[in-house]
């Protein structure tokens, strides 16, 4: 199965949480997504957002962008 990916490295909050909060309700329990992300804002409200909503997540720098692997529980 591939990871879906949503970059939001061009956005800014609120619109990135917006679009990570919509990526994220169309996965499938124990799907998968990988957000790109920027904006000092989104880094930290999308974990607040994923810890309160039931998804599993870790925070990587890649490349030096971070990114967080969220699943679905």
């Amino acid at each position: 199965m591939e990871i879906q990916s949503l970059d939001l490295r061009e956005q800014r909050c609120p619109m990135a949480l917006l679009m990570a909060k919509r990526a994220c309700a169309t996965l499938g329990q124990g799907e998968q997504i990988a957000l790109y992300v920027s904006d000092s804002g989104a880094l930290k409200d999308i974990p607040r957002y994923l810890n309160s909503n039931g998804f599993d997540f870790e925070q990587q720098i890649v490349h030096g962008v971070t990114v967080f692997c969220v699943t679905k529980l």
